[in-house]
């Protein structure tokens, strides 16, 4: 199914992002975010034209911003078919975990001595426990992601941050592709509680292990249910 006209509309409104000066980090900016968010969910195809006109930017401009959310693995490229937003393999999943916990735990290890600045933290566990109150699980999933940049911004360090920042939106490609975000979420919501918890106590082995454990959790979790859903896919469009 395709993005539809009203859908188009709303991305027009992104147009003052662009800026007086156009440029295609500009646009990849938007379209990463727009992805991330599943307005364009994955395998669909991004229609050149319409975009290019919602944004009004050239299709120069547009094909250079394609090219970089490519090159982040966003995007892919297919011959005589156009550009679609890249529908994650099971070995995509558990890579990406795999990288999550080579970052997040060593951030948490290479941290100064307490107290550690944990008001973002703090703010994005209020966020998505809010959220949950209100039944909105992507906000849930949203405050999560926020929840574990915050994490990371813990070092100090842009290159992490931006390096952290394209893991998380390969991930919600497949976050995207599950019917089921409460069941996918709500349990993670105590478990950032508690991690929080033991970084204000002081404890950081304790919170690394505890992190960890929950990023190991999780990848079980998401590549279980993650690996049915494209089995199922595959099945209906063989």
């Amino acid at each position: 199914m395709g993005t539809s006209g009203t859908e188009l509309g709303e991305l027009a409104d992104d147009r003052p992002l662009l800026g007086r000066t156009s440029t295609a980090e500009r646009v990849a900016d938007i379209l990463r975010t727009r992805i991330a968010e599943g307005y364009f969910p994955p395998g669909e195809r991004l229609s050149e034209d319409a975009i290019a006109k919602a944004l009004a930017v050239s299709r120069n401009t547009l094909r250079e911003a394609f090219r970089l959310l490519t090159h982040e693995r966003l995007l892919v490229h297919e011959l005589n078919r156009g550009v679609f937003v890249r529908v994650l393999a099971v070995g995509d999943v558990e890579d990406i975990y795999r990288t999550r916990r080579l970052i997040e735990c060593a951030v948490v290890r290479g941290l100064d001595g307490p107290p550690f600045p944990v008001d973002g933290l703090e703010k994005a566990v209020s966020e998505g426990e809010q959220a949950a109150r209100e039944e909105i699980w992507k906000g849930v999933s949203t405050a999560n992601i926020h929840f574990h940049r915050e994490l990371v911004a813990l070092a100090g360090s842009a290159r992490t941050d931006e390096l952290m920042r394209g893991v998380l939106a390969e991930l919600r490609l497949a976050f995207h592709v599950v019917d089921d975000p409460r069941g996918l979420h709500e349990p993670y919501l105590v478990r950032n509680r508690q991690l929080l918890e033991s970084l204000k106590s002081g404890d950081r082995e304790g919170t690394e292990r505890m992190l960890a454990e929950y990023l190991d959790d999780s990848r079980e979790r998401l590549v279980a249910v993650y690996a049915g859903l494209v089995a199922d896919e595959g099945t209906e469009s063989g």
